[in-house]
């Protein structure tokens, strides 16, 4: 797809302003040049990143109750999908405090410096969230290609106790994913197939309990 077309797509799918419009513009240049040393995402979708990155991570964002307080990207990477929502979220006016964890140095330097020069209140937590587990107490998280499903659940489940939302996107084998995960977890949750591509998934978890054997 053009990148006029892609741009033109989030634009009318978000309808947020020209400037940040123009902030994403500027996420996207400092993106590509640091993907050559850093590898942030696969070459295949530098051309893509509006439609497969930007669109992607925000199509969850109406689904956010504006009351929540604080939402958590586990695994963020090149910033998504807490980065994005971060600056939409900043363009609606939501005072959502967003916290992205990214485990590699080199990607936390990245981020830091991406929020600096895209003056957002973000905070970077350089942390193997599995490793150091402690108590969270975030209202929503998001995870975008992390680890398998039951992963991430077994993380929240236990070391996030009064969470109100889980936004989790699943690719080609969400189907399978899913089927595992509720041989071990009672789940409550809404699917959507995503905006993006139809052999995707989002699903929305609002409830969560391990099944007793």
């Amino acid at each position: 797809m053009d990148r006029s077309i892609q741009i033109d797509t989030f634009s009318r799918f978000t309808q947020v302003s020209r400037e940040t419009i123009i902030s994403l513009k500027k996420y996207e240049e400092i993106l590509i040049k640091a993907n050559k040393s850093l590898n942030l995402i696969g070459k295949s979708t530098i051309n893509q990143i509006w439609q497969r990155h930007f669109l992607d991570s925000v199509q969850v964002i109406d689904f956010i109750d504006k009351n929540d307080k604080t939402l958590m990207d586990i695994g963020s990477g090149a910033g998504f999908p807490g980065l994005v929502l971060a600056i939409v979220l900043k363009d609606r006016k939501i005072p959502l405090k967003v916290k992205l964890v990214e485990k590699s140095p080199k990607k936390t330097k990245f981020l830091k410096s991406l929020i600096h020069q895209l003056d957002l209140d973000v905070e970077i937590i350089n942390q193997n969230i599995l490793e150091k587990q402690k108590k969270l107490s975030e209202d929503v998280f998001v995870a975008r290609a992390f680890k398998p499903l039951k992963i991430i659940m077994e993380l929240i489940h236990n070391n996030a106790k009064n969470w109100k939302k889980i936004f989790i996107f699943l690719g080609k084998t969400g189907k399978n994913e899913l089927l595992e995960a509720s041989k071990i977890w009672d789940i409550e949750y809404k699917q959507r197939v995503s905006v993006t591509s139809n052999d995707s998934v989002v699903i929305e978890i609002n409830r969560l309990k391990k099944k007793i054997n």
